[in-house]
C-alpha cells in the first residue's frame, strides 16, 4: 500500500482516512466565515471571532466557535488556552531564525498547514515554502488533520533539495517522531521550531495563505477532493512560475529558486 501511494503521489492518509460525520449546512458557512476572518487575523482566537462574527450580524456563541476551530484544525498564533498547546509527550526545538534573515535559497524552508473547503465538507493543505524565494518546493492535500501527509509531503520536498533550517510551529504533525526522524536522519539540516506567543515567527507561510485564499479557494467552490486537487496544482503551478512578486523585484519565485 505504502508503494503504491508513493507511485500514484497519492498522500496515505487519503487512503486510510476514515471520513468524519458531515456537519450542518449552518456550521459549513459558519466555518468558512470563521476561515475569512482567520485568514485576515492569524492571532484572533475563537473569542475575539466570535465577537467578530456577532458584530456582523451573525448570533452566534464562543462555545461552538471554538468547537468549529477544532473541527478545522485551526487556532490563533499566540498563547492560548490549555487545550490548545501541543502534545506535552513530544519534543519540541528551539526557533532559530530570530534575527536571521534568508539569505539564499535552501536556507531556510518554513512549513505550515491551513484549511481548504471544498464539495460541503473541509481538506487540509500542507507546503514547504522556501523563505527566500517564496518558491514552493512541495504540497499535499489531504482528508484528514494527520501525520503521515506531512512526513509524505517532507519527503517529497528532500528528493529535491535540503535546507540548512527547517521551520515549522510546534503542532503535533510537525512533532511527532515520525516527521522528526525523517529531518534528523539528515544531519545538515537544523529544525526550528515557531517559540509561541510569537505571532510573527512563520510570517512567510502565513503570507503564503492568505495568497492562496483569495487568489484561488475563494474564487472556487471546489465539488470533491480530486478538484480541489486538480485546480490547486494549477495555481501552485501558476504562483511558482508566473506570479510576479514586488519582494522579489517583480521576478518569479521560479526565476529565483531555480536562477541561484
Amino acid at each position: 500500500m505504502v508503494r503504491q501511494c508513493q507511485l500514484l503521489a497519492v498522500p496515505r492518509s487519503s487512503v486510510y482516512y476514515q471520513r468524519q460525520p458531515e456537519v450542518s449546512d449552518e456550521d459549513r458557512a459558519l466555518m468558512n466565515r470563521i476561515d475569512k476572518i482567520f485568514t485576515d487575523l492569524p492571532y484572533y482566537g475563537s473569542p475575539k471571532i466570535t465577537r467578530q462574527l456577532q458584530r456582523d450580524g451573525i448570533p452566534v456563541n464562543h462555545k461552538r466557535v471554538e468547537r468549529l476551530m477544532r473541527v478545522m484544525g485551526i487556532r490563533a498564533i499566540y498563547p492560548g488556552k490549555k487545550t490548545s498547546i501541543p502534545n506535552v509527550q513530544h519534543r519540541t526545538f528551539p526557533y532559530l531564525l530570530r534575527g536571521v534573515k534568508a539569505a539564499y535559497p535552501n536556507h531556510i524552508w518554513g512549513t505550515d498547514i491551513t484549511y481548504v473547503r471544498a464539495a460541503g465538507t473541509w481538506f487540509y493543505l500542507v507546503a514547504l515554502l522556501d523563505w527566500f524565494s517564496r518558491y514552493v518546493i512541495s504540497w499535499m492535500l489531504s482528508d484528514s488533520l494527520t501525520t503521515d501527509f506531512c512526513v509524505d509531503n517532507l519527503q517529497q520536498a528532500l528528493t529535491v533539495a535540503e535546507p540548512d533550517i527547517h521551520n515549522s510551529d510546534q503542532g503535533s504533525q510537525f512533532t511527532a517522531e515520525e516527521y522528526l526522524s525523517v529531518l534528523e536522519g539528515r544531519p545538515q539540516i537544523r529544525i526550528s521550531m515557531d517559540g509561541r506567543g510569537r505571532c510573527w515567527d512563520n510570517i512567510m507561510n502565513e503570507r503564503l495563505w492568505r495568497s492562496v485564499k483569495y487568489e484561488e479557494v475563494y474564487l472556487k467552490d471546489y465539488g470533491s477532493f480530486g478538484e480541489a486537487h486538480g485546480e490547486l496544482s494549477r495555481y501552485f503551478t501558476t504562483y511558482n512560475e508566473r506570479r510576479l512578486h514586488s519582494a522579489l523585484d517583480y521576478q518569479t519565485p521560479a526565476e529565483v529558486y531555480i536562477g541561484n
